[in-house]
């Protein structure tokens, strides 16, 4: 069984045909790849905005409350969320 996923999760996801990966950059891939098998992207996702929010735009306010932007209407709803990609 850890056989069989470390092949759906490493060799799958890298031995791609003209692939060339550094370290970091598999490394990222793969931990991504892993939080989506094990469906915990939605959680970590929320996790990686909030600390995006706090290192690039509260950090740089008077008591760090920055301004929540918004979108505009007719863009409200279209595109704001990701999607899977296949």
């Amino acid at each position: 069984m850890i056989e069989g996923a470390c092949r759906h999760l490493v060799k799958d996801r890298l031995a791609l045909t003209g692939a060339r990966w550094r370290l970091a950059g598999a490394e990222a891939v793969l931990r991504l790849h892993s939080l989506r098998a094990s469906r915990d992207f939605d959680e970590y996702w929320e996790f990686h905005l909030a600390q995006e929010y706090q290192r690039e735009h509260a950090a740089r306010y008077l008591n760090g409350r920055a301004p929540v932007p918004q979108l505009p209407a007719k863009q409200a709803g279209k595109g704001a969320h990701l999607r899977l990609v296949k």
